[in-house]
Formats: C-alpha cells, structure tokens, sequence
C-alpha cells in the first residue's frame, strides 16, 4: 500500500507473544514433528505429502525428542502446528514441551496437537485440563484423512490468530498515535498502524504504503512522489521520492490513479486516490491482494477515502502551527532590522542553539523548542527608544538601565501565551542576559537557576554578536571570540554549554557561513 507522509522517527509497542509473527505468502507453514519413533515421521509426512492450506505448503521440522524440540521452537517461532509425542525420554517429556512452550518461550501462537499411543499415560481430559493445547489424538485415530482434516482445522486456527495479531499491533499504533496525531512526528506511525491493520483485516500480503504527490500529473514524471509510510516491501522506501525508487508498475499504478482521480484494482494490486480541498494529491497502493470479494474491494475504497480525509486535517493542523512558527520568525527579524541588525543574526542564533541544546543532551523536541523560540531573545527592544537602541557610541548609566528593560519587556510580551514557542521565547528573552555567577539582568539568578533555554541562547547570542559587525563595533576574530568563551566559562557562561560550543566549533562556524550576511 502506497500513501504519503512527512516522518521522523519510529513507536514500539509489546507484543502478547515472545516474538511476532507475521504471515506472507511466499514463505511455507511450518509443521514440527516431535516424537522418538523414526517411522512416525516418515508417515506423517507421506500422509501429509502435496498438503496445501491458503496457498502455501508445508516444510516439516523434525524432533526426536523432548530437548530438542525445546531448542527447535526457540529456532522457528514462527511454527504453526506442533504434533507433540506424550512418551519420549521420559513418561511425560512431552507434556514437559507443552509447558516449556507457553511458559518459558511465551509463544502462545502454535497450535499444539498432543498424540500419544499410551492414552493411560496422559488422561485426556487431565491433560486438556492442566495444558494449554489444542486438541489431543490417540495415533491409531489419525488415519491419513483425519490428519489433513485436522491440518486443515490448525492452521486455519493459525492463521487467524496471527492476523488477529498484526490487527492488534496495528490497533495499537493507531491508539497511542492518536493521542497526539497532530505530532509531526508520529504521522508516519498512524499511517503506519492503519496499514497494519487494513492489510491484517483482510488477510492480505503485507506489501503496503502511504504516499502524497504534490501537484504530480501523469505527464510531469520528475516531480515529488514522497513515501510517508510503508510495510513490507515498501518499508524501506519512506521518506524517498516513489518515483525514483518505486517498481515502475507500482509507478504507473500512481501515475494513472492520479490521471483518472479515482481508485482502480489490477492484478492483484490497489491503488487508492484522494484529493485534498487544497490540491495535494494522496496515494494508497496495496500489492499481493489477490482475488478480493465485492465487500473487501468495499472496505478498501472506504479506507483509502478516510484515510485521505484524516490526513487532509492533519495537513490543515500543521499549516496552522508551521504559520505560526513563522510569525515568530518574522517577528524577530522585525527586531534585529529596527537596531540595524540584519535577519540573519537571529537565523545563526537559531540553529546554534538547536545544535547546542541537542549535544548537551535535550530531546530533539525539546532542542527544535528552543531552535524556534530563540529568534524572539530581543523582542522586548520594540519598547526601547531608537535613539538609545541604535547609539553608535557608549551608553550613559541612565540610557543602560532602559537599554536592559529590554529582557523583561520580552517576557511581559510573551508569557501569558498559550503556545509553547511563545512561552519559550518569554523564557529566553527574560533569561538570556542572566549570567552564571550573577551580576546578569533583569534577575540577578545564578548557575541553575537560570533557565537552560536562557543559558543556551546566551551563548549562541553571544558568539553571533561578538563575530559579527554592529553599529557600535566591528567583528572580532574569532580568535579572541574563542578567548573570551574559554575566559567566561563558569563566569558568566554555563560551562556545560560552553564546552558545547567549543566541542562543536566547525558545526558552529558552518552555520555562520550558511546563513552570513
């Protein structure tokens, strides 16, 4: 399935069974052997010779005991039925593999078939009782029928119960990203959970991914084809242009889906299509379906219409807040233009203190708060006159004191705001005149006390302002910059930051070159 995404990074969620387990058609159903008589395998496996269920047959795994089928089932999780012998090294070595199984191994998926041909040893309806099998046989009742008959019955049971089980991983992707669907981060892991569990509802290949065009038309072959989300043979194409690294017959399945604006089903693949009010164009393509019933290719139309109207809010949700980000933007670049400052200082301020805020070890989140807030430290200078702001010269006493109203003018500005940016940058612009051992402004704090957005922009505010040309001085070189760092480390500079910037010099300088004057 086909559909696209902006993604980060990936959720994880338990499973009920030591290991999951996921069906694909191209792989056998394995069916383990376990019993110490040699002749017991050679006719299970002549009775069962040419089985198939769901298209797929069987590859036998042989264990001529108790131990080994221990150390088998660790092997192959992913086994589909056990036919279990009761008597083998010892009176109850199978019951001992039945145990070992569901307790220790936690696979609860196998479908255990005990057979013995002492019924005395291990009275059915005890051992019904007290293990977690699923059907017991005495070996003079299966003949050659009942055993495909009982195959047939097992892994039907099997195959289900790993659907249900994708269907629940699926379900919990779902959940738990919808709890905050709005997240850039977890948009790829909604989509990712809802193409888990269309492709498990409906017992289908688990080749499947989410994509968006972005003004795509059948003609102009080079624009972006973005994979949001994929599984399967698709998984490790997110992120990409589909256009480039897609199949070309998935390819043209896209190509025509957005052509026609509808959703069309050939040989065996899906391609689903919907159009946004706001003209991008989303993609679900789904291979390896098969023949669908009228009530599948129903469920497919419906899924592939909600998902693309889901998606379409998510979109509208992060125009709203990537507007909002902007004007924050804007706004401290208003600033830094009304003290004949250039907008690229607060662009340099930015990105250093994203890259130093991740390296002393705040969450990317957390780091992209800051990065996003930190253009607002000078706000507060709109309340400060042109004449004392823009002063070639030095100030007076008088004139300093209104210049360092500036930090709790910003705060003031900001903090009854709702936003998390807006209250960050009322933090950074309070703070980032603070300084270590004190002395600093508007508060007087000291070491920790001041907020770690404000010690983090104080530095990077500080390094762009003493590298760069203001009206009232000339650009430092770096080396006496590097000086005066290394001189007010643990003065009035966080040291941790500090030894940050220092660390990450390059990084730091790179920045100042991509966004120089």
């Amino acid at each position: 399935m086909s559909i696209a995404m902006d993604s980060d990074d990936d959720m994880l969620f338990a499973d009920d069974v030591g290991e999951s387990v996921e069906l694909n058609s191209a792989t056998k159903w394995k069916i383990m052997l376990v019993d110490d008589e040699p002749d017991i395998h050679e006719v299970t496996k002549m009775a069962l010779g040419g089985f198939d269920f769901d298209g797929r047959s069987v590859e036998f795994i042989s264990a001529h005991s108790g131990a080994e089928a221990k150390d088998l089932i660790m092997e192959h999780p992913d086994t589909a039925v056990m036919l279990l012998d009761v008597v083998m090294e010892s009176d109850h070595a199978g019951l001992d593999v039945a145990r070992f199984v569901r307790e220790s191994a936690e696979n609860k998926t196998v479908r255990i078939i005990l057979r013995t041909g002492q019924p005395g040893q291990a009275p059915e309806r005890e051992v019904i009782t007290e293990f977690d099998i699923n059907d017991y046989k005495e070996k003079t009742e299966l003949t050659s029928q009942k055993l495909f008959t009982l195959m047939y019955a097992s892994l039907r049971s099997y195959r289900d119960i790993i659907a249900l089980e994708a269907n629940k991983r699926g379900l919990e992707r779902v959940i738990a990203a919808s709890t905050n669907i709005f997240e850039l981060q977890n948009l790829q892991h909604f989509t990712q959970g809802v193409l888990e569990q269309i492709t498990s509802l409906l017992h289908l290949d688990h080749d499947a991914a989410y994509l968006k065009a972005d003004g795509l038309a059948a003609a102009h072959e080079g624009d972006d084809l973005r994979v949001i989300a994929g599984i399967g043979a698709f998984e490790t194409l997110v992120g990409q242009n589909g256009v480039n690294n897609l199949d070309p017959v998935v390819v043209k399945d896209l190509l025509g889906a957005i052509k026609e604006e509808h959703n069309f089903y050939k040989d065996g693949r899906f391609t689903g299509f919907f159009k946004s009010s706001r003209g991008t164009e989303n993609l679900v393509h789904m291979s390896g379906l098969g023949e669908l019933s009228e009530l599948d290719r129903s469920l497919l139309d419906v899924f592939a219409n909600n998902v693309g109207v889901a998606f379409e809010n998510i979109e509208l949700h992060q125009d709203i807040e990537e507007t909002q980000r902007e004007i924050v933007y804007m706004l401290g670049e208003a600033v830094e233009t009304r003290s004949k400052e250039t907008g690229n200082h607060v662009k340099r301020v930015a990105e250093i203190s994203k890259l130093l805020a991740l390296d002393i070890g705040l969450s990317a989140e957390e780091a992209e708060v800051v990065r996003l807030a930190s253009p607002m430290h000078d706000v507060g200078k709109i309340g400060i006159p042109d004449a004392i702001l823009n002063k070639p010269g030095k100030h007076t006493p008088e004139e300093w004191a209104i210049m360092q109203t500036h930090a709790q003018l910003g705060y003031d500005m900001l903090k009854n705001s709702k936003r998390r940016i807006l209250r960050a940058g009322a933090i950074i612009a309070r703070d980032h005149h603070e300084k270590w051992t004190g002395g600093g402004y508007p508060r007087n704090l000291k070491g920790e006390d001041i907020h770690i957005y404000g010690r983090i922009s104080a530095v990077a505010d500080v390094f762009d302002a003493l590298g760069s040309d203001r009206c009232y001085k000339k650009a430092w070189p770096m080396e006496k910059v590097i000086d005066l760092f290394k001189e007010e480390r643990g003065r009035h500079f966080d040291p941790q930051v500090v030894d940050s910037l220092l660390n990450n010099l390059d990084r730091v300088i790179a920045i100042c070159d991509h966004f120089a004057d």
